[in-house]
């Protein structure tokens, strides 16, 4: 029969401002009892659920290692995310010794309800930080290990995500999982994370929707067989929202967006461009430069140029898509030389993702569209 019981552990109650953390030790292999690692995935209707990147298993069997090579010890603390069920009963004390207590530090017991029926998206603790330590203690062959640990009680689970960032911020986070998690985190973020908030959005409901030229063509954790890499789209949508088409639906006062028509606006211009380029879309940056960072900035830059001044309604007119087929002669996306008749002369695959390139593809691609050069 399933245990079902209340684990009490010898904790402090540490206040941060409002907030209260919880500094408390245990025994590393019953950290799985309670507590669950949230990676990051989809479901059917494209909401993203977790927040935690995915297993690394060389890093993991080297930690294994390590324990079990006898005196080890990981003095970081591991960092869970509670929820409502989990509570903290301080310890009664003397009168004597409550003058002399510091204001912001009660010692008592955390009590943390352990069920073993419970899945993991039940459990009532959340991984934040140690997802490597953890696994490596609950598989090394050894009885115990005791670990440090800090937990907060979390009001959902968009609050466990932006703590994850900032607990993260000051490691090697992959950009990638960032930015995927980005749009479904509340609360204050770092500067450059909060510009890159609104972009974030515009890019995943790109990635999700069924039909649009971006569907799940984009590299992300939770579209893994995508090709286009996430931070080119994502400096082009940047761009554009800060200074170019796309800045009309933007709140300049608060940052926020009319999200809608970004993507009415991106999806009729980036569908003219597949439809006009089929083989070089679906390609891999290594075979095709339309697909490539320095294509998909430039071709960035040549929406803005376009469509800066026209409603997302508008953005398929004939006006656009005449300008469109005029690159179609100037185009090198997958063989061929790039030449704009200024005595440069670039083989197709030279092109990089460097701001020089991006620069001399752009400025090429827009005197195409203005005409200044006929093929």
């Amino acid at each position: 029969m399933a245990d079902r019981y209340m684990l009490r552990l010898p904790a402090l109650e540490v206040r941060q401002g409002s907030r209260f953390i919880y500094c408390f030790a245990l025994d590393g292999k019953r950290l799985h009892d309670f507590t669950a690692v949230s990676r990051i995935r989809r479901d059917s209707q494209e909401q993203l659920h977790g927040y935690q990147r995915p297993e690394v298993a060389n890093h993991i069997r080297a930690i294994k290692r390590y324990l079990e090579s006898g005196d080890a010890i990981l003095p970081n603390a591991i960092v869970l995310a509670f929820d409502s069920r989990v509570s903290f009963e301080p310890a009664p004390l003397p009168q004597s010794d409550q003058a002399s207590r510091a204001n912001y530090s009660t010692p008592g017991e955390l009590i943390i309800p352990v069920d073993e029926t419970l899945a993991d998206e039940d459990k009532p603790a959340w991984l934040v930080d140690g997802q490597q330590r953890s696994a490596a203690i609950r598989e090394a062959d050894i009885g115990e290990f005791p670990v440090a640990a800090v937990g907060f009680i979390a009001d959902d689970e968009t609050e466990q995500r932006a703590q994850f960032i900032l607990v993260n911020n000051t490691k090697p986070l992959p950009k990638g999982l960032i930015h995927e998690l980005l749009p479904d985190t509340k609360g204050h973020l770092p500067p450059s994370y909060a510009r890159r908030q609104l972009p974030a959005e515009v890019m995943t409901r790109l990635n999700g929707m069924f039909r649009g030229p971006f569907y799940r063509a984009i590299a992300t954790p939770t579209s893994a067989r995508g090709y286009i890499k996430d931070n080119s789209i994502l400096k082009m949508i940047e761009h554009s929202l800060y200074e170019g088409a796309l800045y009309q639906y933007r709140d300049p006062s608060d940052g926020s967006g009319d999200v809608d028509q970004m993507l009415l606006h991106l999806n009729t211009y980036w569908g003219i461009v597949q439809e006009m380029f089929p083989e070089a879309w679906v390609l891999p940056p290594r075979q095709s430069r339309l697909t490539h960072g320095v294509g998909i900035q430039a071709m960035g830059f040549v929406m803005d140029r376009l469509t800066e001044h026209l409603p997302a309604h508008n953005v398929g007119t004939h006006v656009v898509v005449e300008a469109l087929e005029r690159i179609k002669h100037a185009a090198a996306w997958t063989s061929g030389s790039w030449n704009f008749g200024d005595g440069e002369e670039r083989k197709w695959n030279s092109l990089q993702n460097t701001p020089s390139d991006v620069r001399y593809l752009t400025n090429g691609l827009i005197r195409v569209v203005d005409q200044e050069i006929l093929f």
